[in-house]
């Protein structure tokens, strides 16, 4: 099949068959089919306690390799919000990877960013801010934006 090349909104009422390359960006809906797996490109990462950027965060994917207790504090609602052009509904999944470290990470919400109701009520899961070090260090959080500038935070793995 002969590739082709667009240069504005591509639209189709039958869906799209094939291997998507490249970069995508803006909004996608819909089901994404395909192996399963998402593979992130640029990491960032976070070897001391800081507060990362926003650009950090919208990488998707944060390594820390610290021997010492790190705490990460994560970006304004304001500053995250406009570094993904987050709207009211927008929703990110944040992955921390401490395989590599020798200490705990504690994720840290900030201004604008509140714990979501599920991770008030139980905070052993939903609630758990803390990623071990070592082969089990691994998290998935979801932020989820109710408006440009606010969002809600929740460990879903």
């Amino acid at each position: 099949m002969a590739s082709t090349t667009f240069s504005g909104p591509v639209t189709s009422t039958n869906g799209f068959i094939g291997a998507l390359t490249g970069n995508v960006t803006g909004n996608v809906t819909g089901n994404v089919a395909g192996s399963g797996s998402i593979t992130h490109a640029t990491k960032s990462a976070i070897n001391a306690t800081a507060t990362a950027t926003a650009a950090q965060v919208a990488t998707g994917y944060i390594t820390s390799t610290s021997a010492a207790a790190t705490a990460i504090t994560l970006p304004t609602g304001t500053l995250l919000g406009a570094a993904l052009g987050a709207t009211q509904g927008t929703v990110f999944d944040l992955y921390v990877d401490n395989t590599a470290g020798a200490s705990t990470v504690t994720m840290v919400v900030a201004v604008n960013g509140i714990l979501s109701s599920g991770a008030a009520d139980t905070p052993g899961s939903f609630g758990d801010l803390t990623i071990a070090a070592g082969v089990t260090g691994l998290a998935r959080f979801t932020i989820m934006f109710s408006s440009a500038t606010a969002y809600v935070f929740t460990r879903t793995a």
